[in-house]
């Protein structure tokens, strides 16, 4: 398990406010031991938190390109049909990743292929879990075409708490499966738009781990 490059200058940052804050604390402002070891303490405590947010986990993955793995970790909150009308304005399988502030925020490509298509949407910051965060959030969309020609839009939407949206790809870029697709800041959601006929393999519930469960196999051409 390493730091994920994204949270260098916060984790940084961070850290130099809350030492302010705790020597202020004891010089300046709180008189009790007590006081100033819960300020310390509760510093601390909020420091590792959002370590942990930015945590990086080593995995591996078994590269299989009739499969769609799961671009983030987190619960499925959607599998549905509905109407892709940014890019392919088609009807789509739509299945939805939301990522609890607890989760690893690191989103990573489900499949290979080529980035035909990229643009960010500045929006809302509604709860990510809601069906209206698909419409009206801060969201990136990313279409990808493999090797057959089968194209899948990858969507990664702010959440409440989420303010920043990371996406490194640039349209006509090659990416490989699992690697990483960008980052969304504390609290998100990632939706896969499916070609319909596409094989569903998880349940609405269920907990997915990316680059681990395989949430798709693409349908034979």
């Amino acid at each position: 398990m390493t730091i994920h490059k994204e949270g260098y200058k916060i984790l940084i940052l961070l850290l130099i406010v809350l030492i302010l804050v705790v020597l202020i604390a004891n010089n300046l402002l709180v008189s009790s031991v007590l006081g100033r070891r819960i300020i310390l303490y509760g510093c601390i405590v909020l420091y590792l938190f959002v370590l942990l947010f930015f945590r990086k986990p080593k995995r591996s993955i078994e590269i299989n390109e009739k499969l769609i793995y799961a671009p983030a970790d987190g619960n499925i909150v959607a599998i549905e049909e509905v109407e892709e009308n940014e890019f392919f304005k088609e009807k789509r399988i739509q299945v939805s990743v939301f990522m609890t502030i607890f989760d690893i925020h690191m989103n990573v490509f489900p499949f290979s292929g080529k980035i035909k298509y990229m643009k960010y949407h500045p929006g809302k910051n509604l709860i990510a879990f809601l069906p209206k965060s698909s419409q009206l959030n801060e969201m990136s969309s990313i279409v990808i075409e493999n090797e057959k020609g089968t194209g899948v839009l990858v969507r990664q939407i702010a959440g409440a708490l989420a303010r920043r949206i990371v996406t490194y790809p640039k349209p006509g870029d090659n990416v490989k499966q699992g690697d990483e697709l960008g980052f969304i800041k504390f609290g998100s959601r990632v939706d896969l738009f499916l070609p319909i006929g596409t094989k569903i393999n998880i349940n609405l519930g269920q907990r997915v781990k990316g680059k681990k469960s395989v949430i798709a196999e693409f349908a034979e051409a």
